[in-house]
Formats: structure tokens, sequence, C-alpha cells
């Protein structure tokens, strides 16, 4: 009795030793989208150019670059020439007159300081560009979209902008330009989105254009679908029992950054299938899951 114990024993010792390590994980119905990544550029499509009312000196510069102005900052203050020369004369002669021979500048949008061509004490011109008003309610995120891909991207359809750092807004296609570049073959569409005032000029985002969608699908997780060199057949490991994984044949459908589609094969909802360790198992293999 003592020997056939001690060789039961070591026979379990040797399932276990040749038992693979695994993860496994589910298969579910899911509703899928299939997205295509573009990169779209910050911009201001309109620009506010601020010039001098009058031919003068400039006496006071009220802002700098970057500087977020409302509509009616006073910008810059410029005294005439002829009041540069006799205006306190004048107010000698007569104070009750007043003259100053000063004129404000107001901005008139909202936005940002882009540039700014004149400093304290220059001498301007009559209607002579003083500075760049970037026009905030002109913002958009202007789209690249390669031409083979434009029936894509419709006037209307909804997009998501993501961020370098992580946030995501929401959006829309407003209008697309007439033009392809020629070089890049790529045409341009304007997104307008709710953004924050401190997105930059020329920061690039990148945008998520749905290119098909699918509800109640079943799918597997991507780890979960392996494949031959030739990427002709497709399978998954499922699990028939606690121990036992099988060889599944598949056929792929959507393909996301998670899941994987299940067109046909012996797969349901439910099944348990392998997504760790199942690389180079044999079409049925002893396994051990590590994740219950």
């Amino acid at each position: 009795m003592t020997s056939c114990t001690g060789s039961t024993s070591e026979s379990d010792e040797q399932v276990r030793a040749i038992e693979t390590p695994v993860t496994v994980d589910t298969v579910k119905r899911s509703d899928m989208v299939e997205y295509a990544d573009l990169s779209a550029t910050a911009a201001f499509l309109q620009k506010n150019i601020v010039k001098a009312n009058t031919a003068g000196y400039i006496q006071a510069v009220n802002v700098h670059i970057g500087q977020y102005v409302t509509q009616g900052t006073v910008l810059f203050r410029v005294k005439t020439k002829e009041a540069q020369s006799i205006g306190n004369a004048i107010n000698k002669l007569d104070p009750s007159f007043g003259f100053s021979g000063l004129s404000d500048i107001k901005a008139t949008r909202s936005g940002y300081i882009a540039q700014i061509d004149h400093q304290l004490g220059d001498y301007v011109q009559d209607a002579e560009q003083l500075a760049v008003i970037t026009d905030k309610s002109s913002f958009t995120f202007l789209l690249n979209v390669p031409y083979e891909l434009h029936s894509y991207v419709k006037t209307g359809n909804s997009v998501r902008v993501m961020l370098p750092d992580g946030a995501i807004i929401n959006g829309h296609i407003a209008s697309e330009l007439p033009t392809v570049d020629s070089l890049s073959q790529a045409q341009t569409y304007v997104i307008k989105t709710d953004v924050p005032a401190d997105i930059p000029e020329n920061l690039i985002a990148r945008v998520q254009v749905i290119r098909k969608e699918k509800q109640d699908v079943v799918s597997v997780p991507k780890s979960a679908v392996l494949a031959d060199d030739t990427q002709t057949d497709f399978w998954v490991m499922k699990m028939i029992n606690d121990t036992i994984a099988v060889k599944v044949l598949i056929n792929k459908g959507l393909e996301t950054s998670g899941r994987i589609e299940i067109l046909s094969g012996a797969v349901q909802p439910a099944d348990v299938v392998l997504i760790g360790g199942n690389f180079g198992l044999p079409d049925t293999a002893l396994v051990k899951v590590t994740n219950k």
C-alpha cells in the first residue's frame, strides 16, 4: 500500500509540473467602435488688426504679447504731432479748451495679443498696424484627412479631440476646405469645440474619427487572439474545464485598442478564454489559471 500511495503522489506532481500558468477572461457582448486616428492643429481662423486712428506719437502701451484682452480694452494711447508741438500753448491761451490731442485705441474683439508692432515713443501714421489680436471666438482645430479617408468625415459629425496632456474635448466637423494639399493629398476640415481659453495656437492634437461601429457583438480581449506566421488563421484558447484549454478557430471582425469582434467560431458569451500564457500552447493544453 505504501508503494502504491507513493506512485500516485509522484504522478500528481508530474501533472502539476506540466501545467502552464495562464490568465483568463470571459467572452462578452458589447458595442464596438473602430476609429481612425488623425492629427489636428489648434488655430485661430480670424485675427484682428489693431490700427492707429490718427498720426502721432505713442504715449502708452498697455498690453504685452500673450495677454488676453476683452473687447473695449484700451491698448494704446497716441498723441497727435500737433498736440505734441502746440498743445500746451493752446491750453495756456485758453485753459477751458482742454486740448490734449490724445487718442485711445481700443480692442474691437476679445482675444490674445499675438503681435505688437510699435513701442512707447514711436511715431505712427494714421491706419498703421500697431498689434494683432487673435479672435477668441474663431478658435478651431484644423483636421488633416488623407483623401482615402474623406468618406468617413462628414460635416456635422461628432469627433473626440485628445490633447497631449490626456484631456479629451468633444467637437464636431463644422466645415471643409475645398482644396487638397498637393504633396500630402490631405484635405483640411474645421473642427469647432467648446474649449478652455488657454489652449495655445499650433498645439497638435489627436482626433478619433469613427470608421465603423456595431452594437451588441461577441468580442474577446485583444490578447486572447493568436495567429499563424502568415496572419491568415486566427484562434483563441478556450477553457473546457478547470485545467484544459483547447484551440478554437475564429474569424475576426472589428478591432479596437482593447477588443476584437468574433464573426464566427465555437465561442459564446460567458466562455472563458486565455489572455496570458497562451502563446505556443498546443491544441489541447493543461493549464493552471492564476487570476481566478
